[in-house]
């Protein structure tokens, strides 16, 4: 991801509605919510989301698919991996534990110290 990428994900991400609506997208995986469900959830008309969404769909960090008469939105696990990537890649070098962890995706969402995985 290259700085210019990594600028316009941020200026997509530094809205509260869009952040929450990325938020929203990442925990509902691939299948994505559809427009008016993510207007809902935010509390924003289908103008406002459609705003937003756009903006975020621009930056790359979510896409979108049709299906039936509904624009389902997902969330771009791999741009979101890209841009914790990018933040990372040099702030670690004097920690590499700190940065081993981060890298391991496998086990992000385990909790430490009982094993059971967070909802």
């Amino acid at each position: 991801m290259d700085e210019r990428q990594v600028l316009s994900s941020f200026a997509a991400l530094s809205q509260e509605t869009r952040l929450a609506i990325v938020r929203a997208l990442v925990v509902a995986g691939p299948e994505g919510l559809a427009a008016g469900v993510i207007a809902e959830r935010m509390g924003v008309s289908a103008t406002n989301a459609s705003f937003h969404l756009k903006e975020l769909e621009r930056s790359g960090l979510i896409s979108q698919r049709r299906e039936s008469r509904s624009i389902i939105y997902s969330a771009s696990y791999e741009a979101l991996a890209d841009l914790i990537k990018f933040l990372m890649e040099d702030c670690c070098a004097g920690h590499p534990a700190i940065r081993g962890n981060v890298e391991r995706g496998d086990d992000c969402c385990i909790a430490a110290d009982k094993g059971d995985v967070i909802a």
